[in-house]
């Protein structure tokens, strides 16, 4: 492990810990020329499938994008950061899961809205609306039906099973 300080290209390891949730492994090091420590962080590098935009481009998954449009549906509503990133989490692990090359963006759009849907009801209408590009306030209402019909418990009158 290279120095961060004199760059030096050895160094030997004081103390390793694992993280809380066991996939990084924290490191203390101490380089054998300057003496100095750095810490290093170790993760599985886990191949994530390349996003096929709408367009046909091909770009490589960004945790980032999701969690930004998560965060942007979810502004001034009680959700917790640490439930959205358990989202994008189980979003990721589903894509490595799945051992696809490629997978498209609105795959991950729908994975999304999954998600979402369970987190904020509110958030998801707004996620929804912008992702599947409502055109007006009918196809809108359209949604706002369709929730509160799943909403409706099956022995309710005038349910559907």
């Amino acid at each position: 492990m290279k120095c961060p300080f004199c760059t030096h290209l050895e160094s030997k390891v004081i103390d390793s810990r694992a993280s809380a949730g066991g996939d990084v492994i924290r490191r203390r090091r101490e380089c054998e020329s300057c003496a100095r420590r750095f810490t290093s962080y170790e993760r599985v590098e886990e191949t994530l499938p390349l996003v096929i935009k709408k367009d046909g481009r091909r770009e490589t998954f960004d945790r980032q994008k999701i969690f930004y449009g998560l965060k942007r549906a979810c502004d001034k509503r009680a959700v917790p950061v640490e439930r959205i990133a358990q989202a994008i989490d189980a979003i990721e692990r589903a894509l490595i899961e799945s051992d696809r090359k490629e997978v498209s963006s609105i795959d991950i759009g729908e994975r999304v809205m999954v998600h979402l849907r369970s987190l904020d009801e509110v958030a998801y209408v707004r996620f929804a609306s912008v992702y599947r590009s409502f055109r007006d306030i009918a196809e809108f209402q359209s949604e706002l039906e369709r929730i509160a019909q799943d909403k409706k418990p099956a022995s309710e009158p005038g349910a559907t099973s």
